[in-house]
């Protein structure tokens, strides 16, 4: 396998998207930080503008509905409040009773719910392919995620929820419940890994994100909602291509968090073609995806080239499954035009910096989102983990930073390499996986490695911060320590 080139083209016209918002977030922190001495004060006036921030979202929703633009006025206005509100809801999460979410907590969850089905409503007629399009649905799901999380990362763990639900689209296709929600065949599961690589497949593109990696649910048809042994993935892992897994399996994969998507049931079933094949659309991509698995071995795509499908990465999975039924997923294509980034991803195989990335596919008006789990604590390590890569990439940037590897390590590592592909000959998996050169595999345990010691460095400011405020610190300030950790090693 040929070494990655370290300057790989990237996308012409594409740029990374900037919140260029420092002093917002710095007046947020002041905000957070005056809120907690005045809760009582508090207590009294965020039921109300809470409830107003509400009315204003379901009053758009039912006046404008699908004919509101993506550069209408009222977005910014939405998330200005919606921010505003999270810091003072950051300080003073309300009352609880027993254990459950505070309750300006869980109003702040409702919220953001209904923000997102206002969203979802309205991008239906968007074009997910314009910039201004792109960046207002990046700065409403994404941005308000951020928002209520740093408000979950405030509460005790065991007051923190950790499900969040959408309404969900109608669907024809065979279904199953786990954990308390309704998962149907072709639903669309996002995922972030806890591996420095998922990290930087989550925050390396032009929209960095939360999740690095798809699976496409299958459910075989029958009428026990409750037998979760009908439920199977079909997805694709650097160490063994596409595979078939169950809901065990599934779960036994550390996971920091998931987020569960549908087809709009207009999408897998049209006016038009309201039959009982269209109807079966969304299982009848499941289908296709699983007889592939299950008929041939698929390996791993490192080059990420979603338009070829003879080996797959996980975002190739769903997509061409879907495609096989005639419906479009990524509507949005992932670009990465940072040339450091680029030289970054180049070095542990990608060769497409125009691609389908996990984390863009919840921007998609063909898909709405159903549910999402959140852990607590995995959450919070998923914050720090993003702000190690955040640091690394602006070291790239800014530094010239690269990927490094021990070339003495390397003839050991051809060794391993060939006893690798050895064992893939017999459908066993080695130390490197198929696909994979020793030199990329060297390359990963540099990052590894580099990534450990960030974050021990970054965690023990992170206890500092927190003696000294009695607060957990926000994303942004994470990044300005990982940052300053970065720059003395």
């Amino acid at each position: 396998m040929p070494e990655p080139a370290p300057d790989a083209p990237v996308p012409a016209e594409a740029r990374p998207f900037a919140w260029n918002q420092d002093e917002i977030w710095a007046s947020l922190k002041s905000r957070y930080d005056a809120a907690r001495e005045r809760c009582p004060t508090l207590d009294r006036v965020l039921p109300i503008r809470l409830h107003a921030i509400g009315q204003s979202i379901e009053t758009l929703r039912l006046l404008r509905g699908t004919e509101l633009p993506a550069d209408d006025p009222a977005w910014p206005a939405l998330e200005t409040s919606f921010f505003e509100a999270a810091a003072d809801v950051a300080a003073c999460p309300g009352a609880t009773e027993g254990e459950g979410t505070p309750t300006h907590a869980a109003e702040l969850l409702e919220l953001q719910a209904r923000l997102r089905g206002l969203i979802e409503t309205a991008r239906v007629g968007w074009d997910p392919t314009d910039r201004a399009t792109r960046e207002r649905l990046y700065r409403t799901l994404y941005g308000s995620r951020l928002a209520v999380e740093e408000v979950l990362l405030q509460l005790p763990p065991h007051r923190a929820p950790v499900l969040a639900l959408g309404d969900a689209p109608d669907t024809a296709s065979p279904c199953v419940v786990v954990h308390d929600v309704r998962v149907c065949s072709g639903d669309v599961l996002l995922s972030r890994g806890g591996a420095p690589t998922s990290a930087l497949i989550a925050r390396g593109s032009d929209f960095p994100g939360n999740f690095s990696h798809v699976a496409l649910v299958h459910v075989a048809p029958g009428e026990d909602e409750s037998d979760t042994s009908r439920f199977s993935t079909i997805e694709a892992h650097i160490e063994v291509g596409v595979v078939v897994a169950g809901l065990d399996a599934y779960e036994r994969d550390a996971k920091r968090r998931v987020l569960l998507l549908r087809p709009r049931a207009a999408l897998v079933a049209p006016e038009e073609e309201d039959d009982e094949e269209s109807r079966g659309r969304a299982h009848a991509a499941a289908e296709h995806a699983l007889a592939r698995a299950t008929r041939e071995h698929v390996a791993y795509d490192f080059a990420m080239d979603y338009r070829d499908p003879s080996e797959m990465f996980c975002s190739e999975v769903a997509s061409e499954a879907y495609a096989s039924q005639g419906v479009e997923l990524w509507r949005g294509l992932t670009t990465t035009s940072a040339p450091s980034t680029a030289r970054w991803l180049a070095a542990f195989g990608v060769r497409n910096f125009e691609t389908h990335g996990p984390s863009d596919l919840e921007y998609d008006p063909n898909l709405v989102a159903v549910a999402e789990w959140r852990d607590p604590e995995e959450l919070f390590s998923s914050h720090v983990d993003d702000a190690v890569i955040d640091a690394m990439l602006e070291g790239a940037e800014l530094g010239g930073d690269e990927v490094l590897h021990d070339p003495w390590k390397l003839p050991v590592a051809r060794v391993l390499k060939a006893w690798s592909w050895l064992k893939n000959r017999f459908g066993a998996v080695g130390p490197v996986p198929e696909g994979m050169s020793a030199t990329v595999a060297l390359r990963v345990q540099w990052l590894n490695a580099r990534h450990a010691a960030l974050r021990e460095a970054l965690l023990k400011k992170v206890e500092r911060y927190q003696a000294r405020t009695g607060h957990r610190p926000p994303y942004w300030e994470l990044v300005r320590m990982a940052n300053a950790s970065r720059r003395l090693f």
